[in-house]
């Protein structure tokens, strides 16, 4: 066997998302041959890639098919999360892709979505970082059992810098770590924006493939901040299957897809999508309704991310400080990496596809 033979073999075997081969896409390295054994390193897109066993079978398909059947074949592999990043990276230089996960209206669960995302990402093997830039009702010093704790900060030359907290792998920053949990934040839309713009420049958030923005429910000032602050990757709407929920996620698209806004929407995530009691795991109840999300992603022609369902410990998870997806529950965490995975995905193909991110200019 010789290292273009392979090469040969492994050109005919397509990254699924990017519609390329992936010797032209330069992910096979170090090509390594000793009699009938050969190993390669395949680089992903992303450490969260839900394929890699599909382009595994397909890379040892190939080969055999093509150069030997008796190749004993070793594959590796390791990830560079793709960024299209455009800006002067002035803020937030170490990040590759901020995802705004937003929703029309409160009471969907955008937060707790919000928070496994990030998990689930995280434990692909992503460096991820999660913002709570839902000012009013910051949710994630609860969610995280964090309460009480307070960031540290450093000197950056005469600049004090704040250090996120970091829980189970992740880089946490929220309102509710720098005030008393008992005070009401009674700030005008122009106070509420300075804060947002102060945990993007004032934090160290280091180098993350991922940062994930709990935005707050709704469409306004916080909103318009962020995207003419940071070069926002993409946003992903989350939603309950019930026709209220639908009604405000649908101006939750309409707003990011502004002509003078334009920021690409990854997907839409339905969660509470069914009911499944713990004493009857094969059941599920339909109490929001069905399917309601997956008709409005195809209605908007937008990606559908998955389904999560309405179960009792995600809420008793995110009550004690302990997300979902650092529990045994193996069903639910599935939903939740399902999602992150096409999620992922769905981040690649944006940056691979879609003109480079930038900061929005919105011009009045």
């Amino acid at each position: 066997m010789k290292e273009e033979d392979i090469l040969k073999a492994l050109s005919t075997v397509i990254e699924p998302d990017l519609g390329r081969d992936l010797v032209t896409l330069n992910m096979v390295k170090d090509v390594a041959i000793d009699g009938n054994k050969v190993s390669f390193t395949v680089v992903l897109t992303t450490p969260a890639c839900p394929l890699k066993d599909l382009i595994k079978n397909n890379c040892h398909d190939a080969i055999h098919n093509q150069v030997s059947k008796d190749a004993e074949i070793n594959i590796k592999f390791t990830a560079n999360t793709m960024s299209n990043r455009r800006d002067n990276k002035n803020l937030l230089p170490g990040v590759k892709n901020v995802i705004a996960v937003v929703s029309g209206k409160g009471g969907v669960g955008k937060s707790t979505v919000a928070a496994n995302l990030a998990l689930a990402l995280a434990e692909g093997g992503a460096s991820v970082g999660l913002m709570d830039a839902d000012i009013y009702g910051p949710s994630v010093p609860i969610m995280f059992g964090i309460r009480g704790e307070r960031p540290q900060m450093k000197k950056v030359g005469e600049k004090g810098v704040i250090i996120p907290i970091e829980k189970f792998g992740i880089k946490l920053m929220s309102i509710g770590s720098l005030v008393d949990e008992k005070q009401a934040i009674v700030w005008r839309g122009p106070m509420a924006s300075s804060a947002i713009k102060q945990f993007v420049a004032d934090v160290d958030w280091g180098e993350l493939d991922y940062l994930v923005i709990d935005m707050p429910p709704g469409t306004g000032d916080i909103h318009l901040t962020m995207v003419q602050t940071v070069p926002v990757t993409g946003a992903i709407v989350v939603t309950t299957p019930q026709p209220v929920a639908l009604a405000d996620a649908k101006k939750a698209i309409g707003m990011f897809n502004q002509p003078q806004i334009k920021v690409p929407i990854i997907g839409l995530v339905e969660n509470m999508s069914w009911f499944t009691p713990a004493e009857l795991p094969e059941n599920k109840y339909y109490i929001f309704g069905k399917d309601g999300g997956k008709r409005m992603a195809e209605e908007y022609k937008v990606l559908f991310l998955g389904q999560i369902p309405l179960v009792q410990g995600i809420r008793e998870g995110g009550d004690i400080g302990v997300p979902i997806m650092v529990s045994d529950d193996e069903i639910t965490r599935a939903a939740f990496l399902e999602f992150a995975g096409n999620a992922a995905r769905s981040i690649s193909m944006r940056n691979a596809n879609i003109e480079p991110t930038k900061i929005v200019e919105i011009v009045v």
